[in-house]
């Protein structure tokens, strides 16, 4: 299977250099590139034509909604996966008005980040659990805003699986799937293992 190719555009050095180490720490992506600004983002796209480009909102000149709309208009083929330290709802508008297909928060965990840069390549959209409901009240309660592995971790607490349990079915830390089960609850605002089984079973999700 071909490698996902990543183009990276921040205005900050150490930013790049820690997003190409968490990227390149698994086998299925390959940075081929790093920018500092939206202008050059828009002109290295259009040139290396990479899968995702993982975007920072605040870039100098050309920012990174307006290089994001640039982008997805020329280079059609090109996900683009927003990646800010705003939280601000506006701009999490503005970036999806703009084409991108998902928008990450910059504390957000490395697993997240891996899992984002994949689920978007596949035509899938991620946003941070604390901002699915930015895109719509309706959408924030579908299971679309779920990632692959959250859809699992789901499916696994409701046959009545523990985090523990979980963990060790899918190879991860009972703090990762601790972080799922919250960002699982956070987009789709329930608040009880109750209520996560009746979504479940009313999408189609479990038996």
């Amino acid at each position: 299977m071909d490698k996902v190719r990543v183009l990276l555009v921040d205005d900050h050095t150490v930013v790049r250099r820690g997003l190409r180490k968490i990227l390149e720490s698994t086998r299925e992506i390959e940075v081929v590139g790093e920018v500092g600004d939206g202008a050059e983002a828009v002109t290295v796209t259009s040139a290396l034509h990479p899968d995702v480009v993982l975007m920072d909102v605040s870039l100098p000149g050309l920012n990174g909604i307006e290089a994001t709309r640039r982008i997805t208009t020329a280079t059609p083929g090109t996900q683009v996966l927003m990646l800010s330290m705003h939280a601000d709802e506006q701009y999490v508008r503005q970036s999806i008005s703009a084409g991108a297909k998902g928008y990450l928060l910059k504390d957000t965990d490395d697993e997240d980040l891996v899992e984002a840069v994949l689920a978007v390549r596949r035509g899938e959209t991620y946003y941070s659990g604390t901002l699915a409901r930015a895109v719509s009240v309706e959408g924030s309660r579908s299971p679309d805003v779920l990632s692959p592995r959250e859809r699992e971790v789901l499916a696994m607490i409701c046959s009545g699986r523990t985090n523990r349990e979980v963990a060790e079915v899918l190879g991860l830390s009972v703090n990762t799937v601790e972080t799922h089960r919250k960002h699982i609850i956070d987009k789709l605002d329930l608040h009880s293992t109750a209520e996560l089984v009746r979504y479940a079973i009313r999408h189609g999700m479990v038996n």
